[in-house]
Protein backbone atom coordinates (compact mmCIF):
# COMPACT_ATOMS: atom_id res chain seq x y z
CA UNK A 1 0.00 0.00 0.00
CA UNK A 2 1.21 3.32 -0.81
CA UNK A 3 2.11 6.20 1.67
CA UNK A 4 -0.33 8.29 0.57
CA UNK A 5 -3.53 5.36 0.62
CA UNK A 6 -1.89 4.56 3.69
CA UNK A 7 -2.23 8.45 5.26
CA UNK A 8 -5.72 8.73 3.19
CA UNK A 9 -6.93 4.81 4.96
CA UNK A 10 -6.22 6.62 8.05
CA UNK A 11 -7.58 9.79 7.94
CA UNK A 12 -11.05 7.74 6.85
CA UNK A 13 -10.77 5.32 10.01
CA UNK A 14 -9.89 8.76 12.24
CA UNK A 15 -12.90 10.69 11.15
CA UNK A 16 -15.32 7.37 11.46
CA UNK A 17 -13.57 6.51 14.93
CA UNK A 18 -13.88 10.34 15.58
CA UNK A 19 -18.08 10.19 14.52
CA UNK A 20 -18.99 7.16 16.40
CA UNK A 21 -17.56 8.64 19.74
CA UNK A 22 -19.15 12.09 19.06
CA UNK A 23 -22.45 10.47 17.70
CA UNK A 24 -22.24 8.15 20.80
CA UNK A 25 -21.66 11.21 23.30
CA UNK A 26 -25.07 12.67 21.12
CA UNK A 27 -26.86 9.46 21.83
CA UNK A 28 -26.10 9.63 26.06
CA UNK A 29 -27.30 12.30 26.08
CA UNK A 30 -30.96 11.53 24.32
CA UNK A 31 -30.74 8.47 26.47
CA UNK A 32 -30.26 10.14 29.89
CA UNK A 33 -33.09 12.80 28.90
CA UNK A 34 -35.34 9.95 27.85
CA UNK A 35 -34.61 8.87 31.55
CA UNK A 36 -35.01 12.00 32.92
CA UNK A 37 -38.43 12.52 31.21
CA UNK A 38 -39.74 8.90 31.99
CA UNK A 39 -39.11 9.36 35.69
CA UNK A 40 -41.18 12.67 35.59
CA UNK A 41 -43.61 11.61 33.85
CA UNK A 42 -45.18 9.75 36.99
CA UNK A 43 -44.90 12.40 39.84
CA UNK A 44 -46.96 14.29 37.22
CA UNK A 45 -50.82 14.90 38.00
CA UNK A 46 -51.56 16.85 34.87
CA UNK A 47 -52.75 14.43 32.40
CA UNK A 48 -52.32 17.38 29.69
CA UNK A 49 -48.68 17.73 30.51
CA UNK A 50 -48.65 13.67 30.99
CA UNK A 51 -49.28 12.93 27.16
CA UNK A 52 -46.70 15.96 25.94
CA UNK A 53 -44.01 14.31 28.32
CA UNK A 54 -45.03 11.43 26.54
CA UNK A 55 -44.85 12.28 23.30
CA UNK A 56 -41.73 14.01 24.26
CA UNK A 57 -39.80 11.10 25.84
CA UNK A 58 -40.45 9.49 22.37
CA UNK A 59 -38.65 11.65 20.62
CA UNK A 60 -36.01 11.69 23.05
CA UNK A 61 -35.48 7.52 22.98
CA UNK A 62 -36.09 7.94 18.61
CA UNK A 63 -33.47 10.68 18.51
CA UNK A 64 -30.99 8.05 20.73
CA UNK A 65 -31.71 5.25 18.02
CA UNK A 66 -31.39 7.82 15.04
CA UNK A 67 -27.32 8.05 16.59
CA UNK A 68 -27.37 4.27 17.44
CA UNK A 69 -28.29 4.07 13.33
CA UNK A 70 -25.77 6.28 12.48
CA UNK A 71 -22.89 4.45 14.52
CA UNK A 72 -24.05 1.15 12.95
CA UNK A 73 -23.72 2.62 9.37
CA UNK A 74 -20.52 3.64 10.45
CA UNK A 75 -19.27 -0.25 11.45
CA UNK A 76 -19.21 0.62 15.14
CA UNK A 77 -21.19 -0.25 17.96
CA UNK A 78 -22.56 2.82 20.38
CA UNK A 79 -19.42 3.59 22.98
CA UNK A 80 -20.33 3.64 26.69
CA UNK A 81 -20.24 7.27 27.85
CA UNK A 82 -19.55 6.86 31.44
CA UNK A 83 -19.59 10.92 32.18
CA UNK A 84 -21.95 13.11 29.45
CA UNK A 85 -23.98 15.82 29.60
CA UNK A 86 -26.64 14.85 31.93
CA UNK A 87 -24.06 13.04 34.70
CA UNK A 88 -22.68 16.14 34.46
CA UNK A 89 -25.66 18.27 34.53
CA UNK A 90 -27.10 16.65 37.54
CA UNK A 91 -24.07 17.03 39.59
CA UNK A 92 -25.12 20.75 38.75
CA UNK A 93 -28.41 20.99 38.95
CA UNK A 94 -29.75 18.20 41.40
CA UNK A 95 -33.03 16.49 39.96
CA UNK A 96 -35.36 18.97 39.55
CA UNK A 97 -37.68 19.84 42.74
CA UNK A 98 -40.96 20.77 41.27
CA UNK A 99 -42.71 21.65 38.21
CA UNK A 100 -40.86 25.08 37.36
CA UNK A 101 -37.80 23.58 37.89
CA UNK A 102 -38.57 20.49 35.80
CA UNK A 103 -39.79 22.84 33.07
CA UNK A 104 -37.04 25.45 33.55
CA UNK A 105 -34.01 22.68 32.80
CA UNK A 106 -36.47 20.97 29.98
CA UNK A 107 -36.03 24.33 28.06
CA UNK A 108 -32.22 24.74 28.61
CA UNK A 109 -31.41 21.16 28.42
CA UNK A 110 -33.92 21.25 24.81
CA UNK A 111 -31.42 24.70 23.99
CA UNK A 112 -28.14 23.28 23.87
CA UNK A 113 -29.60 19.90 22.07
CA UNK A 114 -30.55 22.60 19.44
CA UNK A 115 -27.37 25.08 19.46
CA UNK A 116 -25.59 22.00 19.26
CA UNK A 117 -27.15 20.02 16.40
CA UNK A 118 -27.56 23.10 14.45
CA UNK A 119 -23.69 23.67 14.69
CA UNK A 120 -23.26 20.26 13.81
CA UNK A 121 -25.14 20.54 10.81
CA UNK A 122 -23.13 23.71 9.51
CA UNK A 123 -19.94 21.73 9.29
CA UNK A 124 -18.57 21.24 5.99
CA UNK A 125 -17.78 17.87 6.03
CA UNK A 126 -21.26 16.23 7.64
CA UNK A 127 -22.52 13.59 5.38
CA UNK A 128 -25.69 13.78 3.83
CA UNK A 129 -27.42 10.91 6.30
CA UNK A 130 -25.96 12.36 9.51
CA UNK A 131 -27.30 15.59 7.81
CA UNK A 132 -31.10 14.12 7.47
CA UNK A 133 -30.72 13.15 11.07
CA UNK A 134 -29.87 16.34 12.40
CA UNK A 135 -32.25 18.11 10.83
CA UNK A 136 -34.90 15.74 12.12
CA UNK A 137 -34.02 16.11 15.30
CA UNK A 138 -33.54 19.66 15.34
CA UNK A 139 -37.35 19.77 14.28
CA UNK A 140 -38.13 18.26 17.04
CA UNK A 141 -36.37 20.19 19.39
CA UNK A 142 -38.03 23.13 18.38
CA UNK A 143 -40.85 21.75 19.19
CA UNK A 144 -39.81 20.77 22.80
CA UNK A 145 -39.14 24.45 22.91
CA UNK A 146 -41.95 25.88 22.28
CA UNK A 147 -44.34 23.21 24.30
CA UNK A 148 -41.93 24.09 27.24
CA UNK A 149 -42.31 27.86 26.38
CA UNK A 150 -46.36 27.54 26.14
CA UNK A 151 -45.83 25.79 29.66
CA UNK A 152 -43.56 28.40 31.33
CA UNK A 153 -45.70 31.85 29.97
CA UNK A 154 -48.87 29.17 32.25
CA UNK A 155 -46.62 28.98 35.34
CA UNK A 156 -45.89 32.65 35.22
CA UNK A 157 -49.55 33.42 35.93
CA UNK A 158 -49.27 31.19 39.53
CA UNK A 159 -45.66 31.59 40.17
CA UNK A 160 -45.23 35.09 38.80
CA UNK A 161 -43.26 36.16 35.77
CA UNK A 162 -39.89 37.31 37.78
CA UNK A 163 -39.18 33.87 39.49
CA UNK A 164 -39.95 31.94 36.17
CA UNK A 165 -37.09 34.38 34.57
CA UNK A 166 -34.93 33.52 37.95
CA UNK A 167 -35.09 30.21 37.51
CA UNK A 168 -34.15 29.94 34.28
CA UNK A 169 -31.39 32.21 34.75
CA UNK A 170 -30.19 29.94 37.74
CA UNK A 171 -30.51 26.56 35.16
CA UNK A 172 -29.18 28.14 32.66
CA UNK A 173 -25.25 29.16 34.41
CA UNK A 174 -26.16 25.84 35.65
CA UNK A 175 -26.41 24.12 32.36
CA UNK A 176 -23.48 26.29 30.85
CA UNK A 177 -21.19 25.05 33.54
CA UNK A 178 -22.03 21.48 33.18
CA UNK A 179 -21.58 21.53 29.43
CA UNK A 180 -18.36 23.63 29.81
CA UNK A 181 -17.08 20.37 31.67
CA UNK A 182 -18.49 17.95 30.16
CA UNK A 183 -16.87 19.14 26.57
CA UNK A 184 -13.78 19.47 28.14
CA UNK A 185 -13.84 15.86 28.65
CA UNK A 186 -15.72 14.76 25.13
CA UNK A 187 -12.72 17.20 23.50
CA UNK A 188 -10.20 15.04 25.42
CA UNK A 189 -11.44 11.86 24.29
CA UNK A 190 -12.21 12.82 20.68
CA UNK A 191 -8.23 13.97 20.49
CA UNK A 192 -7.29 10.41 21.66
CA UNK A 193 -9.47 8.75 19.17
CA UNK A 194 -7.57 11.09 16.63
CA UNK A 195 -3.82 10.56 17.84
CA UNK A 196 -4.45 7.03 18.03
CA UNK A 197 -4.64 6.72 21.96
CA UNK A 198 -7.66 4.60 23.54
Amino acid sequence: MSKRLTCVVGKEMDKKAYDILLFSYYRDAELRGADLILRLINRIDDLHLQETLTRHLADETNHAWLWTERIRALGGLPVRIDDGYHRHLRRKAGLPANLLDLLALTYVVEERAGKRYEEHAARPDVDPDTLKALTEMRADEEWHLAWVTEKLKELEQSEGQEKVAATLSRYRVLEAEAFAEMLVDEQRALREITEGKE
